[in-house]
C-alpha cells in the first residue's frame, strides 16, 4: 500500500488556547496512539490533502521532529461543520506483527454480460469494504471482477475472500449487482397497459352477429 509522509511537531502544550494558536497558524492538532503512551503533535494543514481528499487509501509515515520515523494509519478526523477545515487527527501506530483494520476501496474490472446484452444496470451497493490483515499485506484495493454478472445476479464478499487478509463483513454482504433498469420496467409496464387497454376495447366492441342478433330480438 502506498504511504503519505506527515512531518509532525510535538506539542508542548493541548490547551484550548495552545490548539487554536496551532489551527491560527495553519497547522492540525493530532494524536498518535497504538504504542502504549499516545503522542501530541501537529502538522501543516496541506500536508492531509493527499491523505484525506482521496477515495484512496494510505498508510501513513509520521516524520517527528527527532527524526523518528513511526508507520500509522488514519484512524479518525474531525471537521469543521461549517468550514469543513480539519479540526483534529487521530493515528493508529502500526506494528509488522500486529494485524490491524482498516476501509479499503473496491476496484469494479471487467464487462457485465447482464449490462452489456440485457440492458441491465451495475449497482455498487459497497464502495469499501473493511478488512483485517497485517500492515504488509494491506491492499491498495479490492479488486471485483464482473464478467460473469448476468441479469439479476449478485456479487458477495464471500467470493472476495483472501488468503493475505480477512474481509469483516457477513459473507452475504452484496458488493454489486445487475439490476433491471427504470427504463426497461417502465416499458414493460407500458407494454403491458396497452395490453389491457386493447383487451378491454375489444370486448365493449360488438361483433356484427351480435349486433344483428341484437337487432331481430328488438324486432
Amino acid at each position: 500500500m502506498k504511504s503519505i509522509t506527515i512531518k509532525g511537531s510535538k506539542r508542548e502544550s493541548v490547551g484550548k488556547v495552545a490548539t487554536k494558536a496551532l489551527r491560527n497558524a495553519g497547522r492540525v492538532p493530532c494524536v498518535l496512539y497504538g504504542g502504549g503512551e499516545s503522542y501530541h503533535f501537529s502538522a501543516q494543514e496541506l500536508d492531509f490533502n493527499k491523505l484525506v481528499y482521496t477515495p484512496n487509501a494510505h498508510t501513513v509515515e509520521i516524520i517527528l521532529d527527532d527524526k523518528t520515523k513511526i508507520n500509522a494509519i488514519l484512524q479518525d478526523i474531525q471537521f469543521h461543520p461549517l468550514t469543513d477545515r480539519i479540526l483534529h487527527v487521530d493515528f493508529y501506530q502500526l506494528f509488522e506483527d500486529k494485524e490491524i483494520s482498516m476501509n479499503i476501496p473496491v476496484k469494479i474490472e471487467g464487462s457485465a454480460p447482464g449490462v452489456l446484452n440485457s440492458g441491465g444496470v451495475l449497482s455498487i451497493n459497497k464502495r469499501k469494504l473493511r478488512i483485517k490483515s497485517l500492515p504488509k499485506d494491506l491492499p491498495d484495493f479490492i479488486t471485483v471482477d464482473i464478467s460473469n454478472l448476468e441479469l439479476g445476479n449478485k456479487l458477495y464478499t464471500s467470493e472476495l475472500q483472501n488468503e493475505s487478509y480477512t474481509i469483516l463483513h457477513p459473507d452475504n454482504t452484496v458488493v454489486c449487482q445487475v439490476r433491471t433498469s427504470r427504463a426497461s420496467i417502465k416499458e414493460e409496464e407500458e407494454i403491458v397497459a396497452e395490453g389491457e387497454v386493447e383487451s378491454d376495447a375489444s370486448s365493449e366492441t360488438p361483433t356484427k352477429e351480435s349486433g344483428e342478433s341484437e337487432a331481430k330480438a328488438e324486432e
